[in-house]
């Protein structure tokens, strides 16, 4: 099965690298060192090791996913066919710098919420760009992936409402099958009663306001109905006010700013005989 990387250097080398074909013999060997550029938290070494292997790569990891790395520090070595490394390097770079970045911005956030809240979760959104391999650097830095696909639950958002109304919704999700999950997103403090007592598994605060999530969870807990669900809170969520949110009784912060609006953690590939 052709892996995510061996797509996007497909795409990135099109009928071949013209520079390296003409500059470099053929059966020329190299050796190579990635760097790190600066502080942060590795993610996607193994991935993109198991794929670089299949290039006729030999690469050492000196470094573990989930690893924290300083500046100038060696990651891993690669030797092989100096072509095939200079074919595979900026690709290869992507990927581990965008993993790596979304690894090192998840701990962050991570440790910021459990400062105030030892529970929470934090959980990553469906606004990636390198889908499952995104979730699986959210995971490496501590959090959540969330749904990996349309299919892990149902989640109810406005739109289904809007077509069809929620009780109709959450009646005919009420079909599928028990152990998927159904979740219902709620936009006004009044319906989180109304969501619950329909009986779904979860409820979505979208875009609430820090104190609206503790009229909501208020207004739950004097109708003794905060125990019978969990709470996931997201919208306009970002790392400098995760806190204020975590410091309420809510199970599950999910930030599509973990994905969508990352900065790449900078690593460079050094080559020579």
């Amino acid at each position: 099965m052709t892996t995510l990387f061996e797509r996007l250097l497909e795409d990135d080398t099109g009928f071949g690298d013209i520079t390296s074909e003409v500059a470099i013999p053929e059966d020329l060997d190299a050796h190579s060192r990635v760097i790190a550029k600066e502080e942060g938290l590795v993610a996607g070494l193994k991935y993109l090791s198991g794929c670089v292997d299949k290039f006729g790569l030999n690469v050492i990891l000196l470094k573990k996913d989930g690893e924290s790395v300083k500046k100038g520090e060696v990651i891993a070595l690669i030797d092989g066919k100096a072509r095939k490394i200079l074919l595979m390097e900026r690709t290869f770079l992507n990927i581990l710098g965008r993993m790596s970045g979304i690894a090192t911005a998840t701990r962050r956030v991570v440790d910021k919420a459990k400062n105030v809240n030892p529970n929470v979760r934090i959980a990553a959104t469906r606004k990636t760009l390198l889908g499952q391999l995104d979730k699986i650097a959210v995971i490496i830095g501590g959090g959540d992936p969330h749904r990996w696909s349309l299919s892990d639950h149902v989640l109810i958002k406005d739109n289904h409402i809007a077509l069809v109304g929620l009780d109709e919704a959450v009646r005919r999700a009420k079909r599928t099958s028990f152990i998927r999950k159904i979740e219902v997103e709620v936009e006004k403090v009044d319906d989180t009663v109304k969501a619950v007592n329909l009986g779904v598994d979860i409820i979505l605060l979208d875009n609430f306001k820090p104190e609206q999530v503790s009229q909501a969870i208020k207004l739950l807990k004097s109708r003794g109905l905060r125990k019978k669900i969990l709470i996931e809170v997201s919208g306009g969520i970002n790392e400098e006010n995760v806190a204020d949110y975590a410091r309420y009784d809510v199970d599950i912060i999910s930030m599509g700013s973990l994905t969508h609006s990352v900065k790449n953690m900078d690593f460079s590939m050094e080559t020579g005989l």
